[in-house]
């Protein structure tokens, strides 16, 4: 059995790996890789397997840095099963069916733009894609097993991963050769403890490999509580002084957790009284897929549900729909919170929200959790003192503060304790660390090396293994 790295191998975006035996070949995962449109262009157009040849897609969650490039690899020839959770099939069509919108539209403006001077951009895929994509899809049940085509040659099943509604750790069987070999892949591996979500399952089986994220494998998150605190702090001050809170947040995930962190202070009185919108009508549609698939949220959820029938919402919050309701909010001069797309501020509302508060220090910039290298959402990290929007320069007058206490990630102890955890049931012989940058995966790899037969490697990309 070979394993060849294909993606998110030495970075965190772009998810893809390839099992293969002499008898088959699956994908584990298919993402988007995300960061600067030029190098984003380059990555994501040229798949380095042959998508004819793949005999089906074994999916971990919804976020497009693990689904995002599916269309793409259905484009070239792909016509196997995609198998993943229900939850994350729903998810998952409104998060490609958003993104070949963008692929389309940012390859008419670039084709108009560069009209005479560069042949026509084409999208990498279109909307009519995900739609003839989408009837791939398999849904499967957590914790049940199920196989790959009529033999029982390969099977897998997924539990929870917890880092999303419908995220699932793969555990994967195949014959190879008439030997049977055992794979795990993490997936994104969340956290313990966290609201909405429920914890990470365990492994009970072992496993010949695993890969394993590790994008905070050198750091521990705050608590989410002392998060909540800060978060309660900024609002008071702005209500204040008069200025706006600007909250870049991905649709999928991170404005669920907002909104409901947010909803839970106005239950219990302690929520100034700031009007606050959600400007993302795909931040929208996905709260409402949540609404759908409750039963898969964590106990303390429930508990709230059983007192307040809508948890993602409250008085003071407004979900706006049209494009010229976003463009008027900037035009408010009270205080106010907007919570809005995209998590890296790159493209999407949030940047227009930006451009008007940049330059006003009464202003709160609070980015929840990693910024991409030479995105617009690390420059505001890394608080230079210009930035670049819209290929305009601005200075950087509003306060930035980042926080990390409702990253879905798993950090370095959760990776530890979940290590530690299944190996107490069975050996994991090898460990590929990806989905991180290469010194998070190096601290990962000292913290679990008790934990594995093997020295854990850390994969370079396209890099090849024989398991």
């Amino acid at each position: 059995m070979k394993i060849t790295f294909l993606g998110a191998a030495g970075e965190v975006t772009g998810s893809q790996h390839l099992i293969e035996t002499s008898r088959r070949r699956l994908l584990l995962d298919c993402g988007l890789f995300q960061g600067p449109r030029a190098e984003s262009r380059r990555k994501n157009e040229t798949l380095h397997c042959n998508p004819k040849h793949v005999d089906a897609v074994l999916l971990s969650h919804a976020h497009l840095d693990h689904c995002g490039n599916l269309p793409r690899l259905y484009r070239l020839g792909f016509r196997g099963p995609v198998f993943c959770t229900e939850s994350t099939m729903d998810l998952a069509e409104l998060m490609l069916l958003d993104a070949a919108k963008i692929q389309q539209e940012d390859a008419r403006y670039l084709s108009k733009k560069l009209r005479g001077k560069h042949p026509p951009i084409e999208p990498l895929y279109t909307v009519e894609d995900v739609h003839e994509l989408m009837k791939l899809f398999e849904p499967c049940p957590f914790h049940k097993w199920e196989s790959v085509g009529k033999k029982n040659e390969v099977r897998f099943r997924f539990t929870s991963a917890g880092h999303l509604l419908g995220s699932a750790i793969t555990e994967l069987e195949m014959d190879d050769e008439g030997e049977r070999k055992r794979i795990v892949f993490t997936g994104d591996l969340g956290r313990r403890d966290m609201p909405l979500l429920v914890d990470p399952d365990i492994i009970t089986d072992g496993a010949d490999a695993v890969i394993s994220e590790a994008t905070y494998g050198n750091k521990l998150h705050p608590s989410s509580e002392d998060m909540q605190a800060v978060l309660l702090q900024v609002l008071r001050e702005t209500a204040a002084t008069g200025g706006r809170v600007i909250i870049p947040a991905f649709a999928l995930g991170r404005t669920q957790q907002i909104t409901y962190h947010l909803n839970n202070q106005w239950n219990s009185g302690q929520l100034p009284p700031l009007p606050i919108f959600v400007d993302s009508p795909l931040g929208t549609r996905v709260t409402q897929l949540f609404r759908n698939h409750t039963n898969e949220l964590d106990a303390d959820f429930q508990d709230v549900q059983k007192a307040d029938a809508d948890p993602f919402s409250f008085g003071q919050l407004t979900y706006v729909g049209s494009q010229k309701e976003s463009m008027e909010l900037n035009q408010r001069t009270d205080s106010f919170v907007v919570i809005a797309s995209s998590g890296m501020c790159e493209n999407g509302r949030v940047v227009h929200h930006l451009k008007h508060a940049i330059g006003d220090p009464r202003n709160t910039i609070l980015l929840m959790g990693y910024q991409a290298p030479n995105t617009l959402g690390r420059q505001l990290a890394e608080r230079r003192p210009i930035v670049r929007i819209f290929n305009k320069e601005y200075q950087l007058q509003a306060k930035v503060l980042q926080l990390d206490g409702l990253s879905a990630h798993a950090d370095a102890g959760d990776l530890k304790w979940w290590f530690e955890e299944s190996t107490k049931h069975g050996n994991f012989s090898k460990a590929f660390l990806v989905h991180s940058e290469p010194d998070a995966a190096e601290a990962l790899g000292q913290l679990i090396e008790d934990n594995v037969d093997e020295e854990p490697i850390v994969p370079r990309y396209r890099e090849s293994f024989e398991i």
